[in-house]
């Protein structure tokens, strides 16, 4: 049973171990416009993975920063300046502290994670969603909060027949701890609050480009003993640092049009990505690519304020609005390239204005069709992009090292593996993506199933390929030629494949409706459904 919700931020529920799964709910109170929304978005996620790591944070055009934190003594202080450091140093701990948890799945992504976290929810473990590289599920820390009660829950879960859950555990003698400098002056603090007059925040990190940002930032905490920098920014201002970065600054209006209003419905479906580390989106390709007021584009800016406020919606619902640099010549439902409920939304569809192939009649989920498939290149919205078709070729021993490090990463039985005898798809969608592929080791098989497909090797750009093998001289096999087509998971809208619809002519709403059948256009108000959530 799921209850129809909508996000309530930081709400948290505290509940025995192996207590019965409950519903919750709520309403998040919209304020009168969507411009008036702001968002929490992680711009450096993992502050501090490296001692060598350092923020400037400048304000610009002449105004100033106030700056808000906690000292040693708990007290809140206030600073003002036109420029701080921050930097990460080693703190000794007075004593030496246990840190674990217990991993009870690692996915590729968000969507099946949570899927898995829903599913051990509904066995009556408590769960968080939390990406410390991959996307994890962990039993609940503050459920169960005491080493007894996690070795009691793992100890359950093996008399179950649960194998795949571990416990992460290390001693720490020292923290990251982070530090900030003002004049020459340098403070510790945990948590700290950088507050602009009325321009944007100017943030130079060491791994990453110059860039400005609106609204403030925060300095916080996260999961995994480093600090994550959280950009709190309205919805609107966000968007001129997505659509340009997403789509392109030089898009044909009405596909920046599109692309706009699946980022605005992206972003709010999505609010609860973050949740184990108390903010909202990241900034990268795991959310949407976001790059604050740095490079904005005149044409993007004008597709934001043409559409403001407008949501894509599904029964008053915000679709789930995924989208794709290119599909391949066909899109993918969801349950192509995820575990979860599907999205009657999310189907698979010819990505074509003409009638170029038949997918009632000639299913892609048969592998000659599928091969037949992908030989064709004229027709189709992305026909003549780079990666509207590709083929590339990998020898056994590069593969192998790929799967070996996706097999360590994933702590799985058989990451000492030591050659691959054989690779085969056994199972495709109706859209053609790989469902599952298994993998002849010396050890055994392994099974990939949909995007971990991509996650193990170097080579496939999307699931929408097949594997024709390579031998060498002597007639034995040396590799495999991924042939195939698209980049990304192919679900939702095509960007290269919403140029050529724009550029025919289509409307932002034409072409939303034929990437998202049955969907709406509506302004953003208080009666629509976020998302629908079991806790």
């Amino acid at each position: 049973m799921t209850k129809t919700t909508q996000p309530i931020r930081g709400k948290h529920l505290f509940l025995t171990l192996f207590s019965l799964p409950l519903l919750w709910g709520g309403i998040l109170s919209l304020p009168g416009t969507a411009g008036d929304i702001d968002i929490e978005v992680g711009i450096v996620q993992r502050f501090g993975e490296t001692e060598a790591e350092k923020l400037s944070i400048s304000a610009t055009n002449g105004d100033t920063l106030t700056v808000k934190f906690q000292d040693t003594q708990g007290q809140t202080q206030t600073l003002t300046t036109s420029q701080l450091t921050l930097d990460i140093v080693k703190a000794s701990l007075p004593q030496s502290l246990l840190k674990e948890y217990i991993v009870l799945s690692d996915h590729a992504t968000f969507e099946t994670a949570e899927d898995s976290a829903n599913q051990w929810q509904d066995k009556g473990i408590k769960t968080e969603v939390t990406q410390p590289g991959r996307w994890q599920v962990w039993a609940k820390r503050d459920v169960y909060e005491t080493p007894l009660l996690r070795r009691l829950l793992l100890k359950n879960l093996k008399e179950k027949g649960y194998n795949d859950p571990y416990l992460e555990s290390a001693i720490l003698t020292s923290k990251s701890q982070a530090t900030f400098t003002i004049a020459g002056k340098q403070y510790k603090s945990d948590y700290l609050e950088i507050i602009p007059g009325k321009n944007p925040i100017q943030v130079s990190h060491s791994q990453q480009k110059t860039r400005r940002y609106g609204g403030s930032l925060k300095l916080q905490p996260n999961s995994y003993g480093t600090y994550t920098l959280v950009n709190d920014v309205p919805l609107e201002t966000y968007l001129r640092g997505v659509v340009p970065h997403e789509i392109g600054p030089n898009a044909p209006q009405n596909a920046a049009k599109a692309q706009t209003i699946i980022a605005r419905t992206y972003a709010l479906r999505n609010l609860r990505r973050f949740k184990a580390d108390d903010y909202e989106l990241c900034a990268d390709t795991h959310c949407q690519v976001y790059y604050g007021l740095s490079e904005t584009s005149p044409k993007a800016d004008q597709a934001i304020a043409a559409t403001k406020g407008l949501v894509l919606t599904y029964e008053n619902e915000l679709v789930d609005a995924l989208y794709s640099s290119t599909t391949g010549g066909v899109t993918a439902s969801f349950s192509d390239a995820w575990n979860g409920e599907e999205r009657p939304y999310l189907k698979a569809v010819i990505d074509s204005p003409q009638n170029v192939w038949n997918l009632s009649q000639k299913s892609l989920a048969d592998e000659q069709e599928f091969r037949n498939f992908i030989s064709l290149k004229q027709g189709f919205n992305e026909s003549g992009r780079n990666v509207f078709r590709w083929n590339r070729q990998a020898t056994l021993d590069s593969l192998t090292k790929d799967l070996q490090k996706y097999l360590e990463r994933r702590k799985h039985p058989l990451a000492n593996f030591k050659t691959i005898k054989s690779m085969a798809v056994t199972e495709r969608s109706d859209s053609g993506r790989i469902l599952t592929m298994n993998v002849q080791t010396d050890q055994g098989i392994i099974e990939l199933q949909k995007n971990e497909v991509r996650s193990a090797f170097g080579p496939p750009r999307s699931t929408l390929f097949y594997l024709d093998p390579i031998y060498n001289s002597q007639n034995q096999l040396s590799g495999y030629a991924f042939v195939g087509g698209g980049f990304g998971h192919g679900v939702g809208l095509s960007q290269f494949g919403s140029y050529n619809l724009a550029n025919l002519g289509w409307s932002a709403e034409k072409i939303l409706s034929f990437y998202y059948p049955g969907t709406k256009i509506i302004p953003l108000d208080n009666s629509i459904v976020f998302w629908r959530e079991e806790e």
